[in-house]
């Protein structure tokens, strides 16, 4: 499989990025670390973007993930290792990403889960963080990036 151009050789590609990167960056420190690499993961694998799915999947082993609990990201639900407030942003990233097929959006009930787990700016951090990955995994899926190839670190 070949991506239908080289988007990350592509100079207004490249400001595109750098914009999405900044913003990124903008969110980290408001979450912690393993949240926003499930909540990455996740909304990757309802996407279908492999590129995604693979540079965070990597990302997130190479901070300490367990292989259990990256196993079991597309099972949350029905999984024992997940934190309340893991749990919480993973419903929200779901349920956030998923916006076309439920009429109703984030249901209340998913947003005062997650509320009763972050405070107002770490609320805001994860809205961001659901519609940064969403963006990236559009723009990867129009592409057809290809999967498995990601190198922890390749993009910084």
């Amino acid at each position: 499989m070949d991506a239908r151009i080289n988007y990350f050789g592509n100079a207004l590609a490249g400001k595109v990025m750098r914009h999405l990167n900044s913003a990124g960056s903008i969110v980290a420190p408001a979450l912690p670390a393993a949240t926003q690499e499930l909540v990455k993961i996740r909304a990757s694998q309802i996407n279908g973007c492999g590129f995604c799915t693979d540079m965070h999947t990597k990302e997130a082993a190479a901070a300490g993930e367990t292989q259990l609990r990256l196993n079991m990201v597309a099972a949350w639900r029905e999984a024992t290792v997940f934190t309340e407030a893991e749990r919480a942003a993973l419903e929200l990233a779901e349920q956030g990403t998923r916006i076309a097929d439920a009429s109703a959006g984030v249901t209340d009930e998913a947003w005062a889960a997650a509320a009763k787990h972050y405070d107002q700016d770490q609320l805001a951090a994860l809205i961001s963080l659901i519609a940064l990955i969403n963006a990236y995994n559009r723009i990867n899926v129009m592409n057809r990036q290809p999967a498995g190839d990601y190198q922890v670190g390749m993009f910084g």
